[in-house]
């Protein structure tokens, strides 16, 4: 006569394996998270320069939205590319019906969708930001930060290969599908 074996419960092995592979998940994840800030967290921007010259007449514009009151345009003189990965340009902003202006030095960081106000043009000369900080271009009141990432400055998450591929796309902007 066969012996028969009492029967063991199955759920309780399922419940372990799917707690083990669900470990296992959450451990990959958390590690390819630690990689991807570690790799963040390594990054330090280089030395800053001053403020560059501009000039109003040499104005890039970029392509904005018809309802914006304001003008804004880039002297193609004034972008830099540093090996930071940094983007750093001067910005003009002026009415469209003609008036006073605002200039602002800024860097935009492609890899984190950030940008950075070193000063202001003021009164015929640049007023440093104290201490300025990298903000998101998603908390931006003005839309010309994101419009020119898109439309020119950055390729994705890195920046473009060059000025001249900057001033090009700048010229002749290129609306991506988002």
């Amino acid at each position: 006569m066969p012996t028969i074996l009492p029967r063991r419960p199955i759920r309780p092995l399922f419940r372990a394996s799917r707690t083990l592979l669900l470990a296992c998940a959450l451990g990959g994840a958390a590690l390819a998270q630690a990689q991807l800030f570690s790799k963040d967290a390594d990054w330090k921007e280089t030395e800053v320069p001053p403020p560059p010259a501009f000039d109003q007449n040499k104005l890039v514009a970029i392509d904005m939205p018809p309802y914006m009151t304001l003008k804004f345009g880039i002297d193609p003189g004034t972008i830099k590319v540093s090996d930071d990965g940094v983007v750093r340009y001067v910005v003009v902003a002026t009415h469209k019906e003609g008036g006073g202006f605002n200039a602002f030095y800024e860097g935009l960081r492609c890899a984190t969708a950030e940008y950075k106000s070193y000063a202001r043009f003021n009164n015929g000369s640049w007023d440093l930001t104290p201490a300025p900080e990298w903000k998101r271009l998603g908390d931006r009141n003005s839309t010309y930060t994101k419009a020119l990432a898109t439309q020119a400055l950055c390729r994705g998450n890195a920046p473009r290969a060059s000025v001249g591929e900057i001033v090009r796309y700048l010229r002749a902007p290129v609306r991506e599908v988002e």
